[in-house]
């Protein structure tokens, strides 16, 4: 019994440490919305991780060339597949679906409420429905 509340008590305390971690959902539909994912803006601290859930199939996650701080390398998730990523540097992170960027599914994660690289941003060459979507994104910073 001993080791028993012992090892609840860990996993409390693990599960409480990552408080401020956030999930996103990779979503077909969300209410009038088609192709999104289901928070469009999120703000983590550093250190913070988001997890992308592939709810439904054919989305992934990448981050867009010039959209994330300096010495932020490529990130680009398998399609279909739950991922990752544990941010350690702050600033706009901006990211789509692959496959979807033409059709609006773009996003934002905010790292230590810092918008220093927020000119890149608004520099970023959207496509389709992702540019009126990231102009609207980008007024709510």
């Amino acid at each position: 019994m001993r080791k028993f509340i012992t090892l609840i008590s860990v996993l409390f305390i693990s599960g409480t440490a990552s408080a401020d971690d956030q999930t996103i959902e990779m979503l077909n539909k969300l209410g009038k919305e088609h192709m999104v994912y289901s928070k469009k803006i999120v703000n983590v601290e550093v250190g913070d991780t988001v997890f992308w859930k592939s709810t439904k199939p054919g989305h992934n996650v990448e981050f867009i060339k010039g959209g994330v701080p300096e010495g932020v390398g490529k990130f680009r998730s398998a399609i279909s597949k739950d991922t990752e990523y544990k941010f350690e540097i702050p600033g706009i992170y901006a990211y789509w679906c692959t496959p979807h960027k033409g059709m609006g599914m773009i996003g934002f994660v905010v790292v230590g409420n810092d918008k220093s690289n927020l000119e890149a941003i608004k520099k970023i060459k959207y496509q389709g429905k992702s540019k009126k979507i990231a102009e609207e994104l980008i007024s709510s910073l």
